[in-house]
């Protein structure tokens, strides 16, 4: 069977577009994912104040550093790193809202 050229453009240009739109519900899912992970960690560990206390429990776990490292390829610099993006994200919206 032989298509057209402005067939094959049309599926090249249907595949591309899908491709694209895969990509970015993936960025959107992962950007939720850090999102709720912060959320979670500033809920608990902060209990609404402007800073955890040192040396918090979940940070520090060995058992929790273990099974978000090995289990699922979390390690605790990057849990740090998404505690302080929402962190930094609540400031922001309480200086919006000031």
């Amino acid at each position: 069977m032989e298509f057209s050229k402005s067939i094959i453009n049309d599926i090249k240009d249907i595949i591309l577009t899908s491709r694209e739109n895969a990509i970015r519900a993936v960025d959107r899912q992962r950007t939720l994912m850090y999102w709720h992970i912060g959320k979670r960690i500033f809920e608990k560990e902060q209990q609404g104040k402007d800073r955890a206390d040192y040396g918090t429990p979940l940070q520090n776990s060995s058992l929790t550093n273990w099974y978000l490292n090995m289990e699922l390829g979390f390690s605790k610099d990057k849990l740090n790193y998404i505690a302080s993006f929402i962190e930094h994200f609540q400031l922001r919206i309480q200086c919006i809202r000031n």
